[in-house]
């Protein structure tokens, strides 16, 4: 059984020119490489703790993030204790979920008072955020 798209390669063109496939693939990959660096999204830099017997927890509602001075962020703004327990109280209102993720060289005494504050105000449920790594 001979095909029409063998017999026209056979009888005209030797061979197939891949050139501007490799400059088209060589432009998506510039044009990829070139829009990821514009994603970047701002970010608090905290190295979260390892743990071993960590498990998997979908994200929780609200996050609180405790950097390596012991300074509480919420959504990437500086946050007091009033405006914290505030949170905590619409946090408990509502049936939401809290994850801290703390810097492994944050004080732990900063990290219970926020798990403190949240038991006391009857929150659902609090969170630790653990690397697995």
């Amino acid at each position: 059984m001979r095909f029409k798209g063998r017999m026209e390669l056979e009888h005209g063109l030797k061979q197939i020119d891949i050139a501007p496939l490799i400059d088209t693939v060589f432009l998506l990959l510039i044009f990829f490489m070139l829009t990821s660096n514009f994603v970047i999204q701002p970010a608090i830099k905290v190295n979260l703790p390892k743990a071993v017997t960590s498990e998997i927890v979908q994200y929780g509602n609200i996050e609180i993030t405790v950097d390596s001075d012991n300074v509480t962020y919420f959504n990437g703004q500086v946050i007091t204790a009033q405006e914290l327990k505030n949170l905590l109280k619409q946090a408990s209102g509502r049936n939401q979920t809290i994850l801290i993720k703390s810097d492994k060289r944050a004080s732990l005494g900063r990290v219970m008072e926020i798990w403190d504050a949240a038991r006391d105000l009857n929150v659902a449920q609090v969170s630790i955020a653990t690397s697995q790594e």
